[in-house]
Protein backbone atom coordinates (compact mmCIF):
# COMPACT_ATOMS: atom_id res chain seq x y z
CA UNK A 1 0.00 0.00 0.00
CA UNK A 2 2.90 2.48 0.77
CA UNK A 3 4.62 2.01 -2.05
CA UNK A 4 1.67 1.67 -4.08
CA UNK A 5 1.12 5.40 -2.75
CA UNK A 6 4.60 6.87 -3.62
CA UNK A 7 4.65 5.26 -7.45
CA UNK A 8 1.87 6.96 -7.70
CA UNK A 9 3.21 10.51 -6.62
CA UNK A 10 6.63 9.36 -8.77
CA UNK A 11 4.86 8.91 -11.58
CA UNK A 12 2.76 12.14 -11.64
CA UNK A 13 4.94 16.16 -12.99
CA UNK A 14 5.61 17.84 -9.61
CA UNK A 15 5.91 21.14 -10.88
CA UNK A 16 3.17 23.59 -10.87
CA UNK A 17 4.24 27.16 -11.76
CA UNK A 18 4.75 28.69 -14.27
CA UNK A 19 6.61 31.67 -12.83
CA UNK A 20 9.13 33.28 -15.20
CA UNK A 21 10.97 33.89 -11.94
CA UNK A 22 11.48 29.96 -11.96
CA UNK A 23 14.41 30.55 -14.09
CA UNK A 24 16.43 31.90 -10.91
CA UNK A 25 18.50 29.55 -8.73
CA UNK A 26 17.20 26.05 -8.56
CA UNK A 27 13.31 27.62 -9.21
CA UNK A 28 10.73 28.37 -7.13
CA UNK A 29 10.62 27.05 -3.58
CA UNK A 30 7.52 24.40 -3.28
CA UNK A 31 5.64 25.03 -0.30
CA UNK A 32 5.98 21.73 1.50
CA UNK A 33 2.87 22.21 4.45
CA UNK A 34 -0.13 19.65 3.66
CA UNK A 35 -3.51 19.92 4.10
CA UNK A 36 -4.10 21.60 7.33
CA UNK A 37 -0.91 23.81 7.22
CA UNK A 38 -1.50 25.15 3.61
CA UNK A 39 -5.37 26.93 5.63
CA UNK A 40 -2.77 28.27 8.36
CA UNK A 41 -0.29 30.13 5.87
CA UNK A 42 1.52 27.39 6.03
CA UNK A 43 2.92 27.32 9.63
CA UNK A 44 3.68 23.96 11.11
CA UNK A 45 7.15 24.26 12.83
CA UNK A 46 5.26 24.15 16.23
CA UNK A 47 2.04 22.02 14.99
CA UNK A 48 0.99 18.48 16.64
CA UNK A 49 -1.77 16.73 15.70
CA UNK A 50 -3.00 12.92 15.87
CA UNK A 51 -5.15 13.25 13.23
CA UNK A 52 -3.36 15.57 10.47
CA UNK A 53 0.50 14.54 8.87
CA UNK A 54 2.51 17.31 9.39
CA UNK A 55 6.00 17.08 7.44
CA UNK A 56 7.68 20.48 8.37
CA UNK A 57 8.94 19.15 11.71
CA UNK A 58 9.10 15.18 12.31
CA UNK A 59 9.20 15.46 15.81
CA UNK A 60 5.54 15.98 15.23
CA UNK A 61 5.13 12.36 13.90
CA UNK A 62 5.31 10.83 17.24
CA UNK A 63 2.21 12.29 18.35
CA UNK A 64 -0.08 10.08 15.73
CA UNK A 65 -2.80 7.99 16.92
CA UNK A 66 -1.64 4.54 17.86
CA UNK A 67 -4.38 2.53 16.35
CA UNK A 68 -4.81 4.60 12.80
CA UNK A 69 -3.08 5.05 9.74
CA UNK A 70 -3.33 8.50 8.17
CA UNK A 71 -3.01 8.69 4.21
CA UNK A 72 -2.88 12.38 2.92
CA UNK A 73 -3.16 13.26 -0.67
CA UNK A 74 -3.60 17.02 -2.25
CA UNK A 75 -4.00 18.59 -5.49
CA UNK A 76 -3.80 22.49 -6.58
CA UNK A 77 -5.10 24.08 -9.35
CA UNK A 78 -3.61 27.94 -9.71
CA UNK A 79 -4.56 31.02 -12.07
CA UNK A 80 -1.64 33.72 -12.14
CA UNK A 81 -1.55 37.22 -13.39
CA UNK A 82 1.01 38.83 -14.86
CA UNK A 83 1.92 42.59 -15.37
CA UNK A 84 4.85 44.23 -16.68
CA UNK A 85 4.65 48.27 -16.95
CA UNK A 86 1.53 48.09 -19.36
CA UNK A 87 1.74 44.50 -20.59
CA UNK A 88 -0.59 42.00 -18.49
CA UNK A 89 -0.90 37.81 -19.05
CA UNK A 90 -2.92 35.49 -17.50
CA UNK A 91 -1.89 31.62 -17.53
CA UNK A 92 -3.30 28.85 -15.44
CA UNK A 93 -1.95 25.40 -14.21
CA UNK A 94 -2.92 22.15 -12.30
CA UNK A 95 -1.07 19.45 -10.54
CA UNK A 96 -0.56 16.44 -8.28
CA UNK A 97 1.63 17.98 -5.39
CA UNK A 98 1.78 15.63 -2.50
CA UNK A 99 1.30 12.32 -1.03
CA UNK A 100 2.15 11.07 2.24
CA UNK A 101 1.25 8.48 4.95
CA UNK A 102 1.75 8.52 9.04
CA UNK A 103 1.53 5.60 11.16
CA UNK A 104 2.23 4.63 14.53
CA UNK A 105 5.95 2.32 14.33
CA UNK A 106 6.53 1.11 18.15
CA UNK A 107 5.01 2.75 21.54
CA UNK A 108 5.62 6.43 20.97
CA UNK A 109 7.51 6.42 18.12
CA UNK A 110 5.79 7.38 14.64
CA UNK A 111 6.91 7.31 10.98
CA UNK A 112 5.83 8.53 7.84
CA UNK A 113 6.54 7.82 4.11
CA UNK A 114 5.25 9.87 0.85
CA UNK A 115 6.67 12.19 -1.59
CA UNK A 116 6.45 16.34 -2.03
CA UNK A 117 8.10 19.07 -4.32
CA UNK A 118 11.06 20.73 -3.62
CA UNK A 119 11.34 22.84 -5.90
CA UNK A 120 9.11 23.75 -9.40
CA UNK A 121 10.15 25.34 -12.83
CA UNK A 122 8.04 26.11 -15.45
CA UNK A 123 8.44 29.34 -17.88
CA UNK A 124 8.12 30.34 -21.70
CA UNK A 125 8.50 33.75 -22.65
CA UNK A 126 9.84 36.36 -25.43
CA UNK A 127 11.10 39.68 -26.05
CA UNK A 128 11.92 41.51 -28.72
CA UNK A 129 14.16 44.59 -29.39
CA UNK A 130 15.48 46.80 -32.50
CA UNK A 131 18.71 47.11 -32.61
CA UNK A 132 19.49 48.82 -35.99
CA UNK A 133 17.36 51.63 -38.45
CA UNK A 134 18.76 53.33 -41.01
CA UNK A 135 16.68 55.22 -44.64
CA UNK A 136 16.70 52.68 -47.12
CA UNK A 137 17.87 49.92 -44.93
CA UNK A 138 14.52 48.96 -43.20
CA UNK A 139 14.65 47.64 -39.29
CA UNK A 140 16.64 44.96 -37.81
CA UNK A 141 15.60 43.48 -35.07
CA UNK A 142 16.16 40.56 -32.62
CA UNK A 143 13.95 38.37 -30.10
CA UNK A 144 15.00 36.43 -27.21
CA UNK A 145 13.04 33.54 -26.53
CA UNK A 146 13.50 31.80 -22.74
CA UNK A 147 11.83 28.43 -21.83
CA UNK A 148 12.27 26.21 -18.98
CA UNK A 149 11.31 23.20 -16.95
CA UNK A 150 11.99 20.52 -14.34
CA UNK A 151 12.01 21.01 -10.66
CA UNK A 152 13.59 18.77 -8.07
CA UNK A 153 11.41 16.45 -5.67
CA UNK A 154 12.32 14.00 -2.73
CA UNK A 155 10.68 10.80 -1.30
CA UNK A 156 11.19 10.39 2.40
CA UNK A 157 11.27 8.41 5.30
CA UNK A 158 10.34 9.98 8.50
CA UNK A 159 10.79 9.20 12.09
CA UNK A 160 9.46 11.06 15.02
CA UNK A 161 10.31 9.83 18.78
CA UNK A 162 8.90 10.95 21.65
CA UNK A 163 11.76 9.95 24.05
CA UNK A 164 10.79 12.01 27.73
CA UNK A 165 7.07 13.13 28.87
CA UNK A 166 6.56 16.61 26.50
CA UNK A 167 9.43 16.22 24.33
CA UNK A 168 10.16 14.43 20.85
CA UNK A 169 12.70 14.29 18.37
CA UNK A 170 12.67 13.83 14.54
CA UNK A 171 14.15 13.24 11.04
CA UNK A 172 13.09 12.75 7.96
CA UNK A 173 15.24 11.03 5.12
CA UNK A 174 14.76 12.06 1.74
CA UNK A 175 16.51 11.19 -1.77
CA UNK A 176 16.69 14.17 -3.93
CA UNK A 177 16.24 13.82 -7.34
CA UNK A 178 15.81 16.13 -10.42
CA UNK A 179 17.00 18.61 -12.75
CA UNK A 180 16.03 21.00 -15.30
CA UNK A 181 16.38 22.11 -19.04
CA UNK A 182 16.63 25.64 -19.71
CA UNK A 183 16.88 27.58 -22.98
CA UNK A 184 17.59 30.70 -24.30
CA UNK A 185 17.29 31.52 -28.24
CA UNK A 186 18.84 34.18 -29.78
CA UNK A 187 17.20 35.00 -33.94
CA UNK A 188 17.65 38.10 -35.78
CA UNK A 189 15.14 39.58 -37.58
CA UNK A 190 17.76 39.48 -40.64
CA UNK A 191 17.30 36.54 -43.13
CA UNK A 192 21.32 36.65 -43.33
CA UNK A 193 22.32 36.50 -39.55
CA UNK A 194 22.99 33.55 -37.47
CA UNK A 195 20.96 32.11 -34.87
CA UNK A 196 22.03 31.61 -31.54
CA UNK A 197 20.79 29.17 -28.79
CA UNK A 198 22.06 28.00 -25.17
CA UNK A 199 21.00 24.87 -23.19
CA UNK A 200 21.56 25.12 -19.84
CA UNK A 201 20.86 21.80 -17.82
CA UNK A 202 21.85 19.76 -15.28
CA UNK A 203 20.56 16.36 -13.37
CA UNK A 204 20.64 15.83 -9.77
CA UNK A 205 20.65 12.45 -7.53
CA UNK A 206 21.10 12.87 -3.90
CA UNK A 207 19.92 12.73 -0.15
CA UNK A 208 18.72 15.23 2.08
CA UNK A 209 18.76 15.42 6.00
CA UNK A 210 16.00 17.53 7.90
CA UNK A 211 15.70 17.18 11.83
CA UNK A 212 13.25 18.31 14.06
CA UNK A 213 12.25 18.84 17.89
CA UNK A 214 9.16 20.00 19.86
CA UNK A 215 8.25 20.24 23.47
CA UNK A 216 4.65 20.05 24.60
CA UNK A 217 3.00 21.35 28.27
CA UNK A 218 0.15 22.48 29.89
CA UNK A 219 0.22 25.91 30.41
CA UNK A 220 -3.24 26.61 32.63
CA UNK A 221 -6.45 24.57 32.88
CA UNK A 222 -7.53 25.25 29.31
CA UNK A 223 -4.06 25.50 27.43
CA UNK A 224 -1.93 23.49 25.71
CA UNK A 225 1.83 25.08 24.27
CA UNK A 226 4.10 23.34 21.74
CA UNK A 227 7.63 24.92 21.03
CA UNK A 228 9.38 23.73 17.95
CA UNK A 229 12.56 23.75 16.23
CA UNK A 230 13.99 22.21 12.80
CA UNK A 231 17.49 22.07 11.07
CA UNK A 232 18.53 21.27 7.56
CA UNK A 233 21.75 19.96 6.75
CA UNK A 234 23.30 21.75 4.03
CA UNK A 235 25.62 19.96 1.88
CA UNK A 236 27.20 19.56 -2.12
CA UNK A 237 24.83 17.56 -4.56
CA UNK A 238 27.38 15.97 -6.41
CA UNK A 239 25.84 17.12 -9.69
CA UNK A 240 27.14 18.31 -12.96
CA UNK A 241 25.87 21.85 -15.13
CA UNK A 242 26.19 22.03 -18.61
CA UNK A 243 26.05 24.59 -21.05
CA UNK A 244 25.52 24.00 -24.86
CA UNK A 245 25.89 26.68 -26.95
CA UNK A 246 25.00 25.80 -30.06
CA UNK A 247 25.42 28.45 -33.48
CA UNK A 248 22.98 27.95 -36.54
CA UNK A 249 24.07 29.69 -40.15
CA UNK A 250 20.33 29.97 -41.21
CA UNK A 251 21.98 30.46 -45.08
CA UNK A 252 22.96 26.74 -45.00
CA UNK A 253 21.78 25.47 -41.77
CA UNK A 254 24.81 24.04 -40.59
CA UNK A 255 25.15 24.00 -37.01
CA UNK A 256 28.33 24.28 -34.93
CA UNK A 257 27.88 23.56 -30.81
CA UNK A 258 30.35 23.42 -28.00
CA UNK A 259 29.59 22.70 -24.39
CA UNK A 260 30.86 24.04 -20.79
CA UNK A 261 30.61 21.57 -17.49
CA UNK A 262 30.61 23.30 -14.00
CA UNK A 263 31.06 20.18 -11.84
CA UNK A 264 30.19 19.58 -8.38
CA UNK A 265 27.79 22.85 -9.31
CA UNK A 266 25.10 22.81 -6.70
CA UNK A 267 24.84 22.37 -3.15
CA UNK A 268 21.69 22.73 -0.29
CA UNK A 269 21.55 25.67 1.83
CA UNK A 270 22.15 24.81 5.69
CA UNK A 271 18.15 25.87 7.27
CA UNK A 272 16.66 27.10 10.84
CA UNK A 273 13.10 27.09 11.86
CA UNK A 274 11.71 28.16 14.94
CA UNK A 275 7.39 27.79 15.65
CA UNK A 276 5.34 27.99 18.47
CA UNK A 277 1.54 26.91 18.85
CA UNK A 278 -1.39 27.14 21.12
CA UNK A 279 -4.29 24.78 22.21
CA UNK A 280 -7.22 26.62 23.48
CA UNK A 281 -10.00 24.17 25.16
CA UNK A 282 -9.08 21.53 22.58
CA UNK A 283 -10.61 24.42 20.12
CA UNK A 284 -8.60 27.06 18.69
CA UNK A 285 -5.01 26.43 17.79
CA UNK A 286 -2.48 29.19 16.91
CA UNK A 287 0.70 29.54 15.30
CA UNK A 288 4.01 31.40 14.50
CA UNK A 289 6.92 30.39 12.90
CA UNK A 290 9.91 31.57 11.38
CA UNK A 291 12.21 29.86 8.98
CA UNK A 292 15.89 30.89 7.69
CA UNK A 293 17.66 29.21 4.84
CA UNK A 294 21.24 30.07 4.30
CA UNK A 295 21.57 30.31 0.27
CA UNK A 296 23.88 33.30 0.33
CA UNK A 297 26.59 31.12 1.17
CA UNK A 298 26.14 29.09 -1.57
CA UNK A 299 27.71 29.69 -5.15
CA UNK A 300 26.09 29.07 -8.75
CA UNK A 301 27.36 28.42 -12.14
CA UNK A 302 26.80 31.34 -14.18
CA UNK A 303 28.33 32.52 -17.35
CA UNK A 304 31.56 35.48 -16.24
CA UNK A 305 30.76 38.53 -18.93
CA UNK A 306 34.84 38.96 -18.55
CA UNK A 307 36.22 35.63 -19.91
CA UNK A 308 33.31 34.37 -21.22
CA UNK A 309 33.46 30.85 -19.32
CA UNK A 310 31.07 29.18 -17.61
CA UNK A 311 32.09 28.89 -14.01
CA UNK A 312 30.92 29.05 -10.05
CA UNK A 313 29.86 32.40 -9.36
CA UNK A 314 29.23 34.04 -5.54
CA UNK A 315 26.93 36.58 -5.03
CA UNK A 316 23.78 35.88 -6.94
CA UNK A 317 22.20 34.29 -3.93
CA UNK A 318 21.08 35.75 -0.51
CA UNK A 319 19.77 34.34 2.78
CA UNK A 320 15.95 34.21 2.67
CA UNK A 321 13.35 34.68 5.45
CA UNK A 322 10.15 33.65 6.02
CA UNK A 323 7.42 34.32 8.73
CA UNK A 324 3.84 32.93 8.94
CA UNK A 325 0.99 33.17 11.12
CA UNK A 326 -1.79 30.92 11.39
CA UNK A 327 -4.91 29.55 12.93
CA UNK A 328 -7.10 27.24 13.04
CA UNK A 329 -10.70 26.86 14.89
CA UNK A 330 -12.94 23.78 15.62
CA UNK A 331 -16.37 25.10 17.43
CA UNK A 332 -16.89 21.41 19.15
CA UNK A 333 -15.42 18.34 17.71
CA UNK A 334 -18.06 16.11 20.05
CA UNK A 335 -21.13 18.25 18.83
CA UNK A 336 -23.66 16.37 15.96
CA UNK A 337 -23.99 18.88 14.11
CA UNK A 338 -22.13 19.67 11.15
CA UNK A 339 -20.70 23.03 10.88
CA UNK A 340 -19.66 22.89 14.55
CA UNK A 341 -17.01 19.53 13.42
CA UNK A 342 -15.71 22.03 10.82
CA UNK A 343 -12.27 23.23 10.68
CA UNK A 344 -12.05 26.95 9.74
CA UNK A 345 -8.73 27.65 8.84
CA UNK A 346 -7.10 31.54 8.50
CA UNK A 347 -2.98 32.52 7.17
CA UNK A 348 -0.42 34.90 6.26
CA UNK A 349 3.45 34.71 5.39
CA UNK A 350 5.73 36.99 3.89
CA UNK A 351 9.38 35.61 2.94
CA UNK A 352 12.20 37.58 1.36
CA UNK A 353 13.80 36.53 -2.01
CA UNK A 354 16.91 33.94 -1.97
CA UNK A 355 18.53 35.20 -5.46
CA UNK A 356 19.05 38.25 -7.24
CA UNK A 357 18.63 39.64 -10.82
CA UNK A 358 21.24 41.36 -12.13
CA UNK A 359 22.24 43.54 -9.16
CA UNK A 360 18.88 43.72 -7.59
CA UNK A 361 17.95 41.41 -5.12
CA UNK A 362 14.59 39.46 -6.39
CA UNK A 363 10.69 39.47 -5.37
CA UNK A 364 9.18 39.66 -1.72
CA UNK A 365 6.11 37.23 -1.38
CA UNK A 366 3.20 38.03 0.40
CA UNK A 367 0.83 35.74 0.82
CA UNK A 368 -2.69 35.11 2.30
CA UNK A 369 -5.04 31.86 2.82
CA UNK A 370 -8.37 30.35 4.28
CA UNK A 371 -9.73 27.20 4.30
CA UNK A 372 -11.56 24.35 5.90
CA UNK A 373 -11.30 20.74 7.30
CA UNK A 374 -14.78 19.06 6.66
CA UNK A 375 -14.87 16.25 8.29
CA UNK A 376 -16.63 12.77 5.76
CA UNK A 377 -19.37 11.08 7.83
CA UNK A 378 -19.68 7.26 6.48
CA UNK A 379 -21.64 4.16 8.57
CA UNK A 380 -18.58 3.13 10.20
CA UNK A 381 -16.17 5.79 10.26
CA UNK A 382 -16.31 9.56 10.85
CA UNK A 383 -12.42 10.97 11.16
CA UNK A 384 -11.53 11.09 7.08
CA UNK A 385 -11.55 14.82 6.31
CA UNK A 386 -11.57 16.79 3.10
CA UNK A 387 -9.37 20.02 3.45
CA UNK A 388 -10.20 22.83 1.19
CA UNK A 389 -8.12 25.93 1.11
CA UNK A 390 -8.10 29.00 -1.27
CA UNK A 391 -4.30 31.07 -1.14
CA UNK A 392 -3.19 34.45 -2.72
CA UNK A 393 0.56 35.23 -3.21
CA UNK A 394 1.67 38.52 -4.31
CA UNK A 395 5.16 38.56 -5.49
CA UNK A 396 6.72 41.24 -6.68
CA UNK A 397 9.94 43.60 -6.63
CA UNK A 398 10.86 47.30 -7.85
CA UNK A 399 10.97 47.52 -12.03
CA UNK A 400 10.14 43.66 -12.82
CA UNK A 401 7.39 41.52 -13.06
CA UNK A 402 3.87 41.81 -10.38
CA UNK A 403 2.85 38.25 -10.10
CA UNK A 404 -0.22 37.58 -8.52
CA UNK A 405 -1.06 33.92 -7.96
CA UNK A 406 -4.36 32.89 -6.80
CA UNK A 407 -4.21 28.63 -5.66
CA UNK A 408 -6.89 26.39 -4.65
CA UNK A 409 -5.51 23.41 -2.35
CA UNK A 410 -7.48 20.39 -2.21
CA UNK A 411 -6.49 17.50 0.19
CA UNK A 412 -8.39 14.40 1.29
CA UNK A 413 -6.94 13.09 4.66
CA UNK A 414 -7.63 9.37 5.19
CA UNK A 415 -7.96 8.54 9.12
CA UNK A 416 -8.32 4.63 9.03
CA UNK A 417 -7.95 2.40 12.49
CA UNK A 418 -6.28 -0.11 10.64
CA UNK A 419 -4.27 -1.26 13.84
CA UNK A 420 -7.29 -1.45 16.17
CA UNK A 421 -8.05 -5.04 17.95
CA UNK A 422 -11.42 -6.39 16.73
CA UNK A 423 -13.60 -8.59 19.37
CA UNK A 424 -15.50 -11.57 18.24
CA UNK A 425 -18.35 -12.43 20.76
Amino acid sequence: MLASLVALAATAQISNTLSPYSQFGLGTLANQSLGMGRGMGGVGIGLRDSKQPNIINPASYSGVDSLTMVIDMGVSGQFSHFTEGGNKMNRKAADFDYAVALFRLLPKVGATIGIVPYTNIGYNYSSSQRISSAPGNGTTSYTNTYKGSGGFSQAFLGLGWEFAKGVSIGANFSYLWGGYDRTVSNVLSDSYANTLQKNYSAEVQNWKLDLGAQWTMKVGKNDRLTIGATAGIGHKLGADAILKTTTTNTQTGVSVSNADTVSNAFRLPYTFGGGVSLLHKNSLTVGVDYMLQKWGDIDIPQVNETNKKYELASGLLMDRHQVAVGADWIPNRESRRFFNRVHYRIGASYATPYYKIGAQDGPTEIGVSAGFGIPIVNSWNNRTSLNISAQWVHTSAKNLIKEDCFRINIGLTFNERWFAKWKVD
